[in-house]
Protein backbone atom coordinates (compact mmCIF):
# COMPACT_ATOMS: atom_id res chain seq x y z
CA UNK A 1 0.00 0.00 0.00
CA UNK A 2 1.00 3.72 -0.61
CA UNK A 3 1.20 6.07 1.99
CA UNK A 4 -0.62 8.74 0.53
CA UNK A 5 1.49 11.85 2.55
CA UNK A 6 4.62 10.58 0.89
CA UNK A 7 6.46 13.37 -1.05
CA UNK A 8 6.10 12.85 -4.93
CA UNK A 9 8.18 10.42 -6.57
CA UNK A 10 10.20 10.75 -10.27
CA UNK A 11 12.39 9.42 -11.86
CA UNK A 12 15.07 11.52 -13.11
CA UNK A 13 18.15 10.87 -15.73
CA UNK A 14 21.65 11.83 -14.84
CA UNK A 15 22.46 15.28 -15.70
CA UNK A 16 26.11 15.32 -17.55
CA UNK A 17 28.33 18.18 -15.94
CA UNK A 18 29.86 18.96 -19.28
CA UNK A 19 32.89 20.62 -17.16
CA UNK A 20 33.47 16.94 -15.39
CA UNK A 21 34.16 15.92 -19.16
CA UNK A 22 36.05 19.27 -19.72
CA UNK A 23 39.72 19.10 -18.81
CA UNK A 24 41.73 22.12 -18.31
CA UNK A 25 44.55 22.90 -20.78
CA UNK A 26 48.29 22.39 -19.76
CA UNK A 27 49.83 25.91 -18.35
CA UNK A 28 52.56 25.04 -21.15
CA UNK A 29 50.19 24.76 -24.45
CA UNK A 30 48.20 27.67 -23.00
CA UNK A 31 52.09 29.47 -23.53
CA UNK A 32 52.75 27.81 -26.51
CA UNK A 33 49.38 28.67 -28.54
CA UNK A 34 49.76 32.74 -26.70
CA UNK A 35 53.71 32.30 -28.46
CA UNK A 36 52.19 31.10 -31.46
CA UNK A 37 49.55 33.65 -31.85
CA UNK A 38 51.91 36.52 -31.33
CA UNK A 39 54.08 34.89 -34.24
CA UNK A 40 51.69 34.51 -36.43
CA UNK A 41 50.68 38.20 -36.04
CA UNK A 42 54.09 39.11 -36.27
CA UNK A 43 54.22 37.30 -39.49
CA UNK A 44 51.42 38.62 -41.63
CA UNK A 45 51.12 42.14 -40.10
CA UNK A 46 54.53 43.33 -38.80
CA UNK A 47 56.64 41.45 -40.62
CA UNK A 48 55.21 43.37 -44.16
CA UNK A 49 55.50 46.61 -42.57
CA UNK A 50 59.11 46.30 -41.56
CA UNK A 51 59.76 45.33 -44.72
CA UNK A 52 57.79 48.27 -46.13
CA UNK A 53 60.33 50.49 -43.80
CA UNK A 54 63.20 48.75 -44.85
CA UNK A 55 62.67 49.43 -48.78
CA UNK A 56 61.68 53.01 -48.36
CA UNK A 57 64.74 53.76 -45.97
CA UNK A 58 67.16 53.08 -49.25
CA UNK A 59 67.80 55.28 -51.68
CA UNK A 60 66.00 53.42 -54.42
CA UNK A 61 62.67 53.54 -51.83
CA UNK A 62 60.18 54.11 -54.34
CA UNK A 63 56.21 55.02 -53.94
CA UNK A 64 55.43 51.67 -56.18
CA UNK A 65 56.88 49.60 -52.83
CA UNK A 66 55.73 51.67 -50.45
CA UNK A 67 52.57 51.09 -51.49
CA UNK A 68 53.00 47.33 -52.21
CA UNK A 69 54.31 46.67 -48.86
CA UNK A 70 51.12 49.11 -47.44
CA UNK A 71 49.18 46.62 -49.43
CA UNK A 72 50.42 43.69 -48.14
CA UNK A 73 50.23 44.86 -44.33
CA UNK A 74 46.51 45.31 -45.37
CA UNK A 75 46.09 41.74 -46.99
CA UNK A 76 48.05 40.68 -43.94
CA UNK A 77 46.02 42.15 -41.51
CA UNK A 78 42.61 41.04 -43.25
CA UNK A 79 43.35 37.74 -42.88
CA UNK A 80 44.32 37.26 -39.85
CA UNK A 81 41.37 39.10 -38.58
CA UNK A 82 39.57 36.89 -40.34
CA UNK A 83 41.61 33.58 -39.68
CA UNK A 84 40.58 34.69 -35.61
CA UNK A 85 37.36 35.21 -35.94
CA UNK A 86 35.99 32.32 -37.96
CA UNK A 87 38.21 30.11 -35.50
CA UNK A 88 36.52 32.06 -32.69
CA UNK A 89 33.21 32.00 -33.79
CA UNK A 90 33.52 28.34 -34.79
CA UNK A 91 35.10 26.46 -31.37
CA UNK A 92 36.46 29.75 -29.61
CA UNK A 93 40.06 29.24 -30.80
CA UNK A 94 42.21 31.64 -32.43
CA UNK A 95 44.64 30.86 -34.84
CA UNK A 96 47.16 29.34 -32.09
CA UNK A 97 45.14 27.50 -29.80
CA UNK A 98 43.52 26.00 -32.88
CA UNK A 99 46.82 24.78 -33.96
CA UNK A 100 47.84 23.88 -30.37
CA UNK A 101 44.04 21.69 -29.46
CA UNK A 102 42.89 23.87 -27.04
CA UNK A 103 39.64 26.39 -26.67
CA UNK A 104 37.80 28.79 -24.82
CA UNK A 105 34.87 27.98 -23.05
CA UNK A 106 32.44 29.65 -19.96
CA UNK A 107 33.13 28.32 -16.78
CA UNK A 108 29.65 26.50 -16.67
CA UNK A 109 30.86 24.85 -20.15
CA UNK A 110 28.34 26.73 -22.36
CA UNK A 111 30.36 28.30 -25.72
CA UNK A 112 32.09 31.72 -25.24
CA UNK A 113 30.96 34.10 -27.12
CA UNK A 114 32.90 36.33 -29.53
CA UNK A 115 31.80 39.28 -27.97
CA UNK A 116 32.70 38.07 -24.78
CA UNK A 117 36.15 36.68 -25.67
CA UNK A 118 36.79 39.82 -27.92
CA UNK A 119 35.17 42.46 -25.31
CA UNK A 120 36.10 41.10 -21.79
CA UNK A 121 39.23 39.28 -22.33
CA UNK A 122 41.20 41.51 -24.83
CA UNK A 123 39.12 44.73 -24.89
CA UNK A 124 38.82 45.05 -20.80
CA UNK A 125 42.14 43.67 -20.29
CA UNK A 126 43.96 45.88 -22.28
CA UNK A 127 42.27 48.65 -20.76
CA UNK A 128 43.38 47.79 -17.49
CA UNK A 129 46.66 47.21 -18.29
CA UNK A 130 47.37 50.37 -18.00
CA UNK A 131 47.95 49.93 -14.68
CA UNK A 132 51.79 49.18 -14.23
CA UNK A 133 52.34 45.58 -13.07
CA UNK A 134 49.01 44.39 -14.37
CA UNK A 135 50.80 42.31 -17.71
CA UNK A 136 52.84 40.50 -15.36
CA UNK A 137 50.55 40.06 -12.77
CA UNK A 138 47.09 38.58 -15.02
CA UNK A 139 49.27 35.71 -16.66
CA UNK A 140 50.58 34.11 -13.39
CA UNK A 141 47.14 33.38 -12.09
CA UNK A 142 47.83 30.70 -13.98
CA UNK A 143 49.65 28.74 -11.60
CA UNK A 144 46.18 28.87 -9.05
CA UNK A 145 44.21 25.94 -9.26
CA UNK A 146 41.94 26.89 -11.61
CA UNK A 147 44.19 27.91 -13.98
CA UNK A 148 42.45 31.17 -14.54
CA UNK A 149 44.75 33.80 -15.72
CA UNK A 150 42.81 37.28 -14.41
CA UNK A 151 41.41 38.30 -17.80
CA UNK A 152 39.78 34.72 -17.85
CA UNK A 153 38.17 35.64 -14.72
CA UNK A 154 37.10 38.98 -15.91
CA UNK A 155 35.53 37.41 -18.72
CA UNK A 156 34.18 34.48 -16.53
CA UNK A 157 35.93 31.45 -19.50
CA UNK A 158 38.18 28.87 -19.51
CA UNK A 159 40.32 27.26 -21.30
CA UNK A 160 40.23 23.60 -21.97
CA UNK A 161 41.42 20.63 -24.45
CA UNK A 162 39.11 20.45 -27.83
Amino acid sequence: MTNPYAPPQAAVLDVLDPQASAVLADRGTRLGAALLDGIILVVMVYLPIFLMAAGASGENGSSAGIALGGLATLVGLGAWIWLTVRYVLANGQSIGKKITGIKVTRTDGSRASLGRIFWLRNVVNGLISIIPLYGLIDPLFIFADSRQCLHDKIADTIVINA
